[in-house]
């Protein structure tokens, strides 16, 4: 099992490498705690393989959106955000709870939900 610290961690860490455009680090954070596999849900919308997923939104939308970390509960296994993406010279904010699971196996699910602004 993903020890709570490691998670959170990580949690921080895909922020923090997202903001600065750390591309490397992004992808990386998501490697080393998701070794044997990433499933990525836009809750209603695209599911499946979660890194062609992050690749597609590194290159659509990192430019233009800033995370602030509004919440993080890590219990266990499981961690939920509410995450503020602020879209840059503008005043448009897209709210998002994800949540993300992690297994034994050292695979990651994460389900998206996102309000549409």
């Amino acid at each position: 099992m993903t020890s709570s610290s490691a998670v959170e961690a990580f949690m921080h860490k895909q922020v923090s490498c997202w903001n600065s455009g750390d591309r490397d680090g992004f992808f990386q954070a998501y490697s080393d705690i998701a070794p044997a596999g990433l499933h990525i849900e836009y809750v209603g919308g695209v599911s499946g393989d979660g890194i062609p997923i992050l690749e597609g939104m590194w290159a659509q939308q990192r430019a233009a959106i800033e995370i602030e970390e509004v919440a993080l509960i890590v219990i266990g296994d499981e961690a939920v955000a509410h995450n503020r993406n602020k879209v840059k010279g503008s005043d448009m904010v897209i709210e998002t709870i994800e949540h993300y699971q992690f297994s034994d196996d050292g695979r990651v699910s994460v389900r998206y939900f996102i309000k549409k602004p």
